[in-house]
Order: C-alpha cells, then sequence, then structure tokens
C-alpha cells in the first residue's frame, strides 16, 4: 500500500511538473510572438515620422484615460456591493441619483471628450494637407482588387505611373491624394503615421513625412475581399536628389526606348502586344489601363502585390501560376499560351528596368 501511494504521488508530481513546463513553454513562445510583433517595417512602435508620433500620444492619453475609467467603474462597482445598512429619505435618494446621473452621465463623457479632443484635433489638423509655404509633393494612390496604382503628377516631363511600389522624398511632408478604383481600400503606412480609406468616386488626403531615407511596409487595412492578405505595398523615402533622378528614368522617352531598343526580345514584345496588351501598358508598346503598368516592373522588389519576391525567373512563374499564388485576382488564367512563350515574356519584362 505504502509503495502504490509513494508510485501515485511521483506521477502525480510528474504531471504537475509537465504542465508546468507546458505552461511555462506557452507563455515564452507569447512573449516572443508579443516581442516579435514591435519590429519589422510595419511595426506601429518603430516611429519615423511626425504623424506616427502624433498618433501614439494620442493612443498613449487613450489608453490613459480608458485605464482610469477602469479603475474607476471598478471601484463603484464594488463599493456598490458592499454591504450597509444605511436609511435615506426619499429626498436624498434623489439627490443621490441626480448627482451620479450629472457626475458620471454628464460631466465625466464631456470632460473626457473635451480632452482627447484637445490632443487629437491638432494631430489631425497636421496630417491635413493645408497650404504651406512651398507646396509639397503630390502622389495619388489609387487602390484596386488587389494591387496599388502610384501616380505622381508633378513629375517634370510628364505623369510618372507605376504599381506596388511607392518612392517618396525624405526629410519633407508629402500630401498623398487617395481613393479606391472599384471597393473600399484603406492606405496605411504604420511607421508613418494614421491610415486613411480610399472610397471609390472620392479622393481623400492626409500629409505624412519620413524623417530620414528609409524603407517602409504598407498594407491594405479595410477587408476588400479574398485577396485583402496579399494586398502590400513597398514604400521607400529617399532623398530629394534621388527621388528626383528615381523620376526621370521613368519619364516615357526614356522607357519608350527601353522597352523597344533590344530586338532578341521582338517575339516576346510581339506575345505581349497579343495577349496583355489591353490590360497592361509598356510605354511605348501598349496603352492597357486595366491592370498595373508594367513600364518599370523589372526594378520592383515585389510581384503581385507582395506575393513574391522579383527574381530571375519570377514573372515567368507569376504567368503560369498567378491563380495558384494569388487566388481570384483578374488576370485570365494563361492557357492558350505555351511555356516557351510565357518564359520569354517573363524573360523580357524583366529587362524593363530604367
Amino acid at each position: 500500500m505504502r509503495e502504490r501511494n509513494s508510485a501515485t504521488s511521483a506521477i502525480m508530481s510528474c504531471l504537475a511538473s509537465r504542465r508546468a513546463r507546458q505552461a511555462a513553454c506557452w507563455l515564452g513562445l507569447s512573449l516572443l510572438l508579443s516581442v516579435a510583433g514591435c519590429t519589422g517595417d510595419r511595426s506601429i512602435l518603430a516611429l519615423a515620422g511626425p504623424a506616427a508620433r502624433d498618433v501614439r500620444l494620442i493612443w498613449w492619453v487613450m489608453l490613459g484615460f480608458a485605464t482610469i475609467v477602469l479603475v474607476g467603474v471598478t471601484v463603484v462597482w464594488l463599493y456598490a456591493f458592499k454591504p450597509r445598512n444605511v436609511e435615506r429619505t426619499p429626498a436624498q435618494e434623489r439627490r443621490i441619483a441626480r448627482r451620479w446621473i450629472i457626475g458620471g452621465g454628464l460631466v465625466l463623457p464631456i470632460t473626457s471628450v473635451t480632452a482627447l479632443l484637445m490632443f487629437g484635433v491638432p494631430a489631425g489638423q497636421r496630417m491635413l494637407p493645408l497650404p504651406l509655404g512651398e507646396p509639397p509633393e503630390v502622389i495619388e494612390v489609387i487602390g484596386h482588387q488587389w494591387w496599388w496604382e502610384v501616380r505622381y503628377p508633378g513629375a517634370e516631363g510628364g505623369e510618372v505611373v507605376t504599381a506596388n511600389q511607392l518612392v517618396m522624398p525624405a526629410g519633407e511632408p508629402v500630401d498623398f491624394h487617395v481613393s479606391g478604383a472599384d471597393v473600399i481600400h484603406a492606405f496605411w503606412v504604420p511607421r508613418l503615421g494614421g491610415k486613411i480609406d480610399m472610397l471609390p468616386g472620392r479622393v481623400n488626403k492626409i500629409r505624412l513625412e519620413a524623417d530620414e531615407p528609409a524603407v517602409f511596409g504598407a498594407q491594405c487595412a479595410e477587408l476588400c475581399g479574398v485577396g485583402h492578405a496579399h494586398m502590400h505595398l513597398y514604400v521607400e523615402a529617399v532623398p530629394r536628389e534621388a527621388f528626383d533622378a528615381w523620376l526621370a528614368a521613368r519619364q516615357d522617352a526614356e522607357l519608350n526606348e527601353l522597352a523597344t531598343q533590344d530586338s532578341a526580345h521582338d517575339s516576346a514584345r510581339e506575345a505581349f502586344t497579343t495577349h496583355c496588351a489591353s490590360c497592361h501598358q509598356v510605354a511605348g508598346v501598349s496603352q492597357g489601363d486595366v491592370g498595373p503598368n508594367l513600364s518599370d516592373v523589372g526594378s520592383r522588389r515585389m510581384l503581385g502585390a507582395g506575393v513574391m519576391a522579383l527574381e530571375e525567373g519570377a514573372v515567368s512563374q507569376w504567368l503560369q501560376q498567378h491563380q495558384t499564388l494569388k487566388p481570384g485576382n483578374k488576370m485570365p488564367a494563361h492557357d492558350d499560351i505555351d511555356t516557351d512563350t510565357l518564359d520569354a515574356l517573363g524573360a523580357w519584362l524583366e529587362t524593363l528596368t530604367p
């Protein structure tokens, strides 16, 4: 009997220690995931602009108010359950009720909302495209299912259009004019500031600034369909001189020469004209405006709005497997085009690098 009790105790001790180890492992994993979420090019804690710092200030103020309200309500709740034997007249009961109604229903919310507005309104005003001494750079961003169209209407020599990449000057404010082409999207560069809705038929504006040259991640922050999770935007802030050079390299004259000068890709250009030109634009070759502009596609970091890295052979893989890589995208399957032609198309498109 004594041996059986000893064995039982050993088993229970083992189970308890196992549960403790499991709990410790889960706690460690949770902390690790929490810390991992605080870093990266989409972290709201790695601030890189004045608008982001304003948003952080508002967040901390709101958290402080929420904590005070939670503690206060908890204290009142506990006080209400405290047993006591107090006799009051009806007039006293009405007077106490009025105090709670006025204090908790009027004074507290009015004070809280006023205090939050004192922080929120100036911060929101700084993100509005108000007149400055010198007009800031304007970049238009249009959300599609599920990719980004980026336009630079103020570029010297004519408007520059690209897709799924956004280059902006660092150290100066930039006005973003955003809209949606089909459904509601949301433009959000977490390290630079707040998000803003992209509505079809309406242009919303937000002013953001990057403190210094850096690379940021952006994404759609509004559920916009089955491809929402695969709608990322590559954002890079560069010095003004590099930004002007980047725009100049994408002028139509430069891109026209780039797309047509290499006779080794004549068959690929012909195939593109036959199968792709009605939807995609390549300067000097086609004027399609349904899908992303591909005039500088070879210079981009990602394909499919962040689905895959643009490496050698990636465009060909995308052309053959795009419905598997990004289900539901609007580009039709290329079952009628042989693999050799798709490989040639991909090789040519990867050369379009200003």
